[in-house]
């Protein structure tokens, strides 16, 4: 399941201590596919018709050795070398790599959304293949779970944005819906000059809630999962409560500041993920 805790690229677990031994080369692998698509589209100075090309390329190579081939020189050791087996063994989707891409170059060419049915569908190639990947590793691949690992992912790309609103505005990257905006009678221009004032707070709160909502809907898949992975979850879920909970105490504030989680929030995060009990009880954070 996606993770909150990562400062890079904070939607992927990177092997941590609770994912099974036996799983942390693949876990590996996926994250560092995902990170260095994301460094294409987001790091350095290029413009976006170079990272286009550096995406499809990316592609490209994925796509070889999905198929058994070899990829180009540039990617190979860090990248397509460790995911290349890992592809075979697991048989895993190529769909759902590929969906990653598309978001990726998605933020290329688009940096609004009209509502939130728009943004849930970018959702859906952003982060929803992370957690549908990490599942087909565990073997799971009932539809229940899949609709409640939809609901987390999308509930941690969503409380991404809401508390990464002061980095995304001077960007140009407008995440909270047009729709939400104007009823609130706000432009998109004041989220980009992170323009703080009540009626902006206010959105905030309200996405918050749809985040808080999405990620409740999803927490009972973590009761599911034995093991380490059903823990690593449990912990995930609380990581992004967690979050919520200090954007709720900084007044929504994020146009300002952006929250985090520290070192002092672990005890915590980890006391309500041993007494998590189901979606409308024990999973406050």
């Amino acid at each position: 399941m996606p993770a909150v805790s990562i400062e890079h690229y904070e939607n992927f677990p990177v092997a941590s201590w609770l994912c099974p031994p036996t799983l942390r080369p693949a876990i590996a692998a996926l994250y560092h596919f995902a990170r260095t698509a994301d460094d294409i589209a987001d790091e350095g100075p290029a413009g976006p018709a170079e990272r286009q090309a550096e995406l499809q390329a990316y592609r490209a190579d994925l796509r070889a050795v999905a198929a058994g081939g070899t990829p180009s020189p540039r990617w190979a050791a860090r990248v397509f070398g460790p995911l290349a087996p890992v592809i075979q063994h697991y048989r895993l989707p190529l769909p759902l790599l590929e969906a990653l891409l598309d978001a990726f170059e998605q933020d290329l060419v688009k940096s609004r959304y009209a509502d939130r049915a728009e943004l849930l569908d970018y959702c859906r190639r952003s982060a929803d293949p992370v957690g549908r990947l990490l599942l087909h590793l565990y073997g799971i691949a009932d539809a229940d779970s899949l609709r409640r690992s939809d609901a987390i992912c999308s509930s941690l790309q969503l409380i991404n944005f809401w508390q990464d609103l002061s980095r995304d505005g001077p960007r140009g990257r407008v995440y909270a819906p047009l729709q939400d905006l104007a009823r609130h009678g706000l432009a998109p221009e004041a989220l980009q000059a992170c323009q703080d004032s009540p009626a902006a707070r206010t959105l905030v709160a309200e996405l918050c809630a749809w985040a808080e909502g999405l990620m409740r809907e999803g927490a009972p898949l973590a009761l599911r999962i034995p093991g380490r992975a059903g823990w690593e979850l449990r912990l995930v879920v609380q990581g992004g409560l967690r979050i919520l909970a200090k954007m709720k105490a900084m007044d929504y504030a994020t146009l300002l500041h952006r929250p985090r989680i520290s070192a002092l929030d672990l005890p915590r995060i980890g006391w309500q993920a041993l007494w998590m009990k189901g979606a409308g009880r024990g999973v406050a954070a």
